[in-house]
């Protein structure tokens, strides 16, 4: 794990239990540092305790940060899932003068310690985790040692130290950049913004603005990649001045030779995830053979099965219909799963690639709405539950067409997120008879 003298004698208070929650715990005590923590869900706070190691139990207690005095405590570590605009944690923070971090943070705090290396941040609505991992590829291809962590479900205190020379390629969320303050990334990467998260921000330019923070904790040396393939990048990118690289989509004419980057959406991470390898000193040869050797991750765009000549494809991390847009015009013949937890009441930028569509199977809490907005426009079919939709889906589809999990929605109806959603489809193909 990453650890560091810096927060040896400190006090932190840790409220979230969840992967990185926990990785913070665990850094900080080794690190020398009293922790508080709590957790709403009884498991967790059970899992916190028994990762104590001897030496660390006198400096650890269970408790509700809610509830508990706050004086004395160096900060707050909440986990990105805590909705800072309306949990008292905020208010509670801020009348006893404590600052709210996350675990980005605390690694920023870390870097002093840390063998020299690069930092890569990578943010946007759409396309982080292929990016991220893309990245990492590159630089993996090139003989430097990276790794990947944030957002893509690697928190990055439990990951160890990279030796001299090595990356750091964090994707970053949102609400990880809001819990940020001193992360100066030698290159930050934007890809693109789209209304998403407006249950957290008051306004798309509120979201954006948060995204656009990674560029305001940037040294003026270090690189600015930005994707200026929409309004809102673009003005970002006018907004940093010399500093930004611009990058498009349309900078990518020929995706045949890399399989598993197709699609226009791929377009823009390619060319973004070049524009950062060649800023890390990356040459082009490394470059090209990194995206013709590039596999897919889990859940996206990811192909679980070929049967009778129909595959099935995991995008569950399409949890939005921007994020679902790329995957339908991806295939021209499609058997499109949808549903879920709506983030909103229409398809949005799936409309114009209905034509893709051979039948819709809803799914979830949205499968009513989306069942409406559809009908006249393809075949649906009602499913309710995702096993159901593969296999009405596994019985329509015909030798060349797609089965495609592409929710645009949320998993929190049904499943524990997009991972279990994803691995319940994967599961449901393997049950086909």
């Amino acid at each position: 794990m990453i650890t560091s003298p810096a927060f040896a004698g400190r006090k932190y208070a840790v409220l979230g239990l969840a992967r990185s929650g926990l990785a913070a715990v665990e850094a900080l005590l080794a690190s020398g540092a009293e922790v508080m923590a709590w957790d709403k869900s009884e498991e967790a706070r059970a899992r916190a305790t028994m990762a104590l190691t001897s030496d660390a139990a006198g400096r650890f207690r269970l408790a509700d940060p809610l509830v508990e005095d706050l004086a004395g405590q160096d900060a707050i570590v909440v986990s990105p899932g805590v909705p800072l605009n309306r949990h008292p944690i905020a208010d509670r923070a801020r009348l006893q003068g404590v600052p709210i971090v996350g675990d980005i943070e605390l690694f920023a705090l870390a870097r002093p310690a840390l063998p020299p290396h690069r930092v890569a941040g990578i943010t946007g609505t759409n396309g982080k985790s292929t990016t991220t991992a893309l990245l990492r590829h590159m630089l993996d291809q090139a003989g430097i040692p990276a790794l990947m962590a944030g957002n893509i479900g690697f928190p990055i205190l439990g990951r160890d130290p990279l030796p001299a020379g090595g990356v750091y390629v964090l994707e970053l969320s949102s609400y990880q950049i809001d819990l940020t303050h001193s992360l100066d990334c030698d290159v930050a990467l934007l890809l693109n913004v789209s209304p998403d998260h407006l249950d957290r921000y008051s306004s798309v330019e509120a979201y954006a603005a948060s995204k656009a923070r990674l560029f305001d904790m940037q040294s003026a040396g270090h690189v600015a990649v930005i994707a200026a393939d929409d309004p809102t990048t673009r003005a970002i990118a006018d907004g940093i001045g010399d500093r930004a690289v611009r990058v498009s989509s349309a900078d990518i004419e020929n995706q045949s030779r890399w399989p598993a980057l197709q699609g226009p959406h791929n377009a823009q991470n390619v060319a973004a995830a070049a524009a950062a390898a060649r800023a890390l000193g990356l040459d082009e040869a490394v470059i090209g053979r990194a995206l013709e050797s590039y596999r897919a991750l889990p859940h996206r765009m990811e192909l679980v099965a070929e049967r009778n000549g129909v595959r099935f494809v995991n995008d569950s991390k399409a949890t939005n219909p921007d994020s679902t847009a790329p995957a339908l015009a991806a295939f021209p013949k499609i058997h499109w799963i949808v549903g879920g937890l709506p983030k909103g009441d229409d398809l949005g930028p799936c409309e114009a690639h209905l034509n893709h569509v051979r039948a819709a199977y809803t799914i979830g809490e949205a499968g009513p709405l989306f069942a409406q907005l559809l009908d006249g426009k393809v075949p649906v079919i009602q499913c309710e539950l995702l096993v159901e939709a593969v296999r009405c889906a596994s019985r329509a589809a015909m030798p060349g067409e797609v089965v495609l999990l592409s929710p645009a929605c949320a998993s929190f109806d049904q499943f524990r997120d997009y991972e279990a959603r994803g691995d319940a489809f994967r599961a449901a193909v393997e049950a086909l008879a």
